[in-house]
């Protein structure tokens, strides 16, 4: 199982084209036409230019960031994996090029990959109910307990395979739209589903701009994509996404980011202050809802209509965070951080201080509410 290049597309055209070299670092070129009139896909690493990119070793082990963000983690590699021992394919003999052909249309955001040959591949399945949510959560605590049979294996890699994040995960189609639904991890609180969609309302009251959610059966929590946006003739369509970790080549693995960088990226990215406020006011709701899981991939930027701008926030939750510190620092602290470093940041970024503090107060007293909420 070995491809030597892999066509990559976005909403059905080609951007370009990727190999591998000897030495397993990713090359990529983009292709003459969408050099014409397309975008950079990854507009501090992959400019608009006609050269050949080499990935660098680090951080994603001789990828590029806009394309590790394609591949799934945490609970859809372990599907994967799973999937290829099954088949006798040792997964650690599996390149990355390889994962992407896996991969090809199914994976989040919107870029699709296409091998030169026929490949394994992860086939999105629309047979999912609602009512199957329960059996679904079986099946899963039996992997993550060692006690699955694979029966069904195939079942959830096409269910959630492509998924990225630590939480198992299905995407399920729900009147024409995706939604994509959580279960409880083995570390994680029983309750942790209603905390989740707790948070998102809360966030959302603290005037951030947040998907669509909902909490079924009283215990999963549910997040309409925003990746995905419906055409005027109904049809779907697939919107750009990229992390703040491909952007900036910072894995979300280590805590790596300062709230000051991510706040100069989105500026020089979008090029709009409203965009900044948006960064900064999703910056105080982590820090005074102690949610310190808030590495470089749970920051995303999207491009449609031909602007950037800041993603709806995403996986909000109680968290103490590696080491008790914020994955992303806030100028320059983790652990103990105050108005005094939130205020800083808002200073280094550029945003008016009263300004600043209107946010801080509007997330305070949605913050309270919270606690008050989930009775902590």
């Amino acid at each position: 199982m070995q491809n030597k290049f892999i066509n990559v597309f976005y909403q059905n055209r080609k951007v370009g084209w990727l190999a591998e070299t000897p030495e397993r670092l990713l090359a990529f070129e983009y292709d003459s036409e969408w050099l014409s009139d397309g975008f950079s896909i990854s507009p501090f690493k992959l400019p608009l230019l006609k050269q050949v990119f080499i990935a660098s070793r680090d951080p994603f082990d001789g990828s590029f960031g806009v394309f590790n963000d394609s591949l799934p983690d945490g609970w859809g590699r372990l599907l994967i994996d799973r999937m290829l021992v099954k088949k006798h394919i040792d997964p650690s003999g599996v390149s990355t090029l390889d994962r992407l052909a896996i991969v090809g249309s199914s994976g989040m955001g919107a870029l699709e990959y296409k091998p030169e040959e026929n490949f394994i591949k992860i086939k999105k399945d629309d047979s999912l109910t609602l009512q199957t949510l329960d059996k679904l959560a079986k099946e899963v605590e039996a992997i993550l307990n060692d006690k699955y049979n694979g029966r069904k294996l195939e079942e959830l890699v096409k269910l959630g395979g492509s998924s990225g994040g630590a939480r198992p995960k299905v995407l399920i189609n729900i009147d024409g739209e995706e939604w994509l639904i959580k279960f409880r991890a083995s570390f994680d609180p029983k309750n942790i589903g209603e905390q989740e969609y707790a948070y998102m309302a809360a966030a959302k009251a603290a005037g951030i701009i947040v998907p669509e959610t909902r909490l079924f059966e009283s215990k999963y929590f549910g997040v309409k994509r925003f990746d995905r946006a419906k055409n005027k003739k109904s049809s779907m369509r697939k919107i750009f996404m990229i992390s703040a970790s491909a952007l900036l080549d910072a894995s979300h693995k280590l805590p790596t980011l300062d709230y000051n960088s991510l706040m100069s990226a989105t500026i020089e990215l979008t090029r709009d202050f409203r965009e900044a406020e948006k960064m900064f006011r999703l910056m105080c709701f982590n820090v005074l809802t102690h949610n310190r899981d808030d590495h470089s991939k749970n920051f995303s930027f999207l491009y449609d209509d031909k602007r950037w701008q800041v993603s709806p926030a995403y996986d909000l939750v109680y968290s103490d965070g590696m080491s008790g510190e914020h994955a992303t620092s806030i100028d320059g602290e983790g652990k103990n951080p105050n108005e005094t470093h939130i205020m800083a940041v808002a200073k280094n970024a550029g945003i008016d201080q009263r300004k600043a503090k209107t946010i801080i107060e509007e997330v305070k007293n949605a913050a309270n509410n919270l606690r008050k909420t989930l009775g902590v």
